[in-house]
């Protein structure tokens, strides 16, 4: 049967079918990582600023991992919405196989630098720094499960399944968010504890994802040829992930420069920002797979609907993110560590925090539009922009003025203005939306 059909309309019930499920498996980890956050806390604020550090080091493997899940997504919807659903899975199988050698090369990598990024984030040989270093050299060897769990999720997105990733996402969470507290408090590991927690998390997930991909009884054998392909597709997004992850370390170094209260309170807001960040994404991701099948099927005008419908959708749920967190301003940053010094400096964050995320929203749903069109240049073309002439010089700006979390936060806001205003022309002219099975 054609795929055509199924994409000739498309109600918001099944834009929601697609969005409710990957919003628990993006939603899973975040919290697990806001869990984590919390445990630490109650140890004090060298740990609570060590995990922010080591957090920080392991989120670019994450944003790797989400690199390759969007890829896979285009690709296998594409594949799918012109009828050929072997095809779809099989980019999982090699998007798969260069998850594992990505997942070993990170270890490598983290391994032999853990010291020195520890060093530099946490401005010097300090107990931070060295609690950091010893979490990082942990955490670091579930990175290998942690790109699978991207992969598996990237070809059954583009399939349009979404309940077998939710089902292996949270059972691996739940028990590593159960193991998390275990671990640090009554098994007498501290921070180490919670290191190893994300290690079975990452691991356990990674193979009951190759286990489903396993069920499909596709062929199984690498292939160097199309693994190559792969990433040279991926190629502008990695460029793009890439110029994401500068923001961040950019941001974590500074706001480390003004303390350790400053470095927690920026640990808890960002963490939160990554958590709405994320669990806004599942619209984007919706729309990564429903426009890639519209275009694999030849249906331009409906992922051109699709582009408004979603990015209203995007809009209307950034704001009610602001609603929840803005009425939390006093209540969040105690959930997470009872140092007032700590939430004294949330307080600087929070007006920033709140006020970005409906521009946000608007932000990751169109990103969803153009990655599910492949229009992977011109992602990276923006994002490299709004990096250079909003984020970085803001950060960079604020340290050399002495301006304190706001500064920093302020870069982050020029980021998202310049890359609104990009995606807003685009979706507006006819460049992105290109027919066919592939771009």
């Amino acid at each position: 049967m054609n795929n055509s059909v199924a994409v000739d309309r498309v109600p918001l019930r099944r834009i929601a079918a697609l969005a409710l499920p990957a919003l628990v498996v993006l939603a899973a980890e975040p919290i697990y990582v806001l869990v984590d956050t919390a445990v630490v806390g109650h140890l004090g604020r060298v740990p609570l600023a060590a995990l922010g550090i080591g957090g920080t080091v392991m989120s670019f493997a994450a944003w790797l991992g989400t690199v390759m899940a969007y890829g896979t997504t285009g690709r296998s919807a594409r594949r799918y919405g012109a009828g050929d659903r072997r095809a779809a899975v099989e980019e999982g199988v090699q998007a798969s196989w260069l998850a594992l050698l990505g997942g070993l090369v990170i270890i490598a990598v983290v391994q032999a630098l853990a010291g020195p990024l520890a060093r530099a984030l946490a401005g010097g040989p300090t107990p931070v720094a060295q609690a950091a270093e010893e979490w990082l050299r942990i955490a670091v060897l579930g990175a290998p499960g942690l790109m699978l769990v991207a992969a598996g999720n990237g070809w059954m997105r583009g399939v349009q399944e979404t309940r077998r990733p939710l089902a292996i996402v949270v059972v691996a969470n739940v028990v590593s968010a159960v193991l998390c507290p275990l671990l640090v408090y009554p098994g007498g590991l501290g921070l180490h504890g919670s290191a190893i927690a994300n290690i079975i998390a990452q691991l356990g997930s990674g193979a009951l994802f190759v286990a489903a991909l396993l069920r499909e009884r596709v062929s199984l054998r690498p292939h160097p040829a199309d693994i190559v392909a792969q990433l040279v597709v991926g190629r502008d997004l990695l460029i793009r992930g890439a110029a994401f992850q500068a923001c961040w370390l950019s941001a974590t170094s500074v706001a480390a420069r003004y303390g350790d209260a400053a470095l927690a309170a920026h640990q808890i807001a960002i963490q939160l920002w990554f958590f709405a960040a994320l669990v806004l994404d599942a619209v984007a991701i919706a729309a990564q797979s429903l426009v890639g099948a519209a275009l694999g099927a030849g249906d331009e005008p409906q992922a051109r609907r699709l582009g408004r419908q979603i990015g209203l959708i995007g809009l209307v749920s950034g704001v009610l993110f602001a609603a929840v967190f803005g009425a939390g301003a006093r209540v969040i940053p105690a959930l997470f560590t009872p140092d007032g010094t700590v939430h004294d400096q949330a307080l600087v964050v929070w007006p920033w925090f709140i006020a970005l995320l409906p521009l946000v929203g608007v932000v990751y749903a169109l990103d969803g539009v153009m990655i599910g069109a492949g229009d992977v240049a011109f992602m990276r073309n923006m994002t490299i922009v709004a990096a250079l002439c909003g984020f970085l010089p803001g950060i960079w700006v604020t340290y050399a003025l002495d301006l304190g979390l706001g500064g920093v936060w302020s870069g982050l806001a020029l980021f998202t203005l310049i890359r609104l205003v990009a995606l807003l022309l685009r979706v507006r002219s006819p460049a992105w939306s290109v027919v066919g099975a592939t771009r």
